[in-house]
């Protein structure tokens, strides 16, 4: 009992204050998809610009960043979903795109298989940034409570009973931007959840979504570029 005392000691001793969960990755997520869309074929690019994307997805960050450090939360919240929206839509415009160029015979199989990597990856990093967004609130939310034990997901930490959480050291565990992006690899890859349950429907909804377009590119743009090799 000695050691669930201290772990509960701690956990209050946080609970007050918060822990502050790092942006940094989200951050370099986003820029990244900024740039791989720029490595997309002429055909395929949002107005021709190759930079479009980029520069929106920096003008937006700029302000999402200033909001976080100020703790204007809300603002934050509201920024990162423009942004998200920004990607998503970029994703779904350029895949129509891809789509259309497929139909007219107006892509070669090498540009093909470029763009359908570009775009596998692309929906990674979308849907890890809307999961990291969405659940439990999105980071800040999540931060004020230490130990993340109600969401959309179901992590493994959270199903480990209290002496266990606090024996591996993991009573304060929450998920950050790097769980969300395997949670996205895993449902692209896999097609499905893995070590993740799905509890949430919302949730369950942008992980079919997600599933259906990483089909989409793997098995019939990607497939057909290999057999036209």
């Amino acid at each position: 009992m000695q050691v669930t005392k201290e772990g509960k000691a701690i956990a209050a001793n946080v609970s007050g204050r918060g822990m502050t969960q790092p942006r940094w990755p989200a951050v370099l997520a986003t820029l990244a998809l900024g740039g791989i869309y720029s490595a997309l074929p002429a055909p395929l690019l949002i107005t021709g610009r190759r930079e479009l994307v980029l520069l929106v997805v920096i003008a937006l960050l700029v302000p999402t960043i200033i909001t976080h450090k100020r703790g204007n939360h809300f603002l934050n919240q509201v920024f990162g979903f423009v942004l998200d929206s920004v990607v998503t839509i970029a994703l779904i415009w350029s895949l129509e795109l891809l789509l259309a160029a497929v139909l007219r015979h107006e892509i070669t199989p090498p540009q093909l298989l470029k763009s359908a990597a570009v775009l596998w990856i692309a929906n990674v990093l979308v849907f890890a940034s809307w999961y990291w967004h969405l659940d439990g609130g999105g980071p800040h939310e999540r931060s004020l409570t230490p130990g993340h034990s109600d969401g959309a997901f179901l992590f493994p930490q959270m199903s480990m009973n209290p002496e266990a959480k606090i024996a591996a050291g993991e009573h304060l565990w929450e998920p950050n931007f790097i769980d969300y992006l395997f949670l996205a690899f895993n449902t692209s890859t896999a097609f499905s959840p893995t070590d993740v349950p799905v509890l949430s429907r919302w949730a369950k909804i942008m992980m079919m979504t997600q599933s259906l377009i990483s089909l989409l590119v793997i098995a019939l743009l990607a497939g057909r570029a290999v057999n036209i090799l």
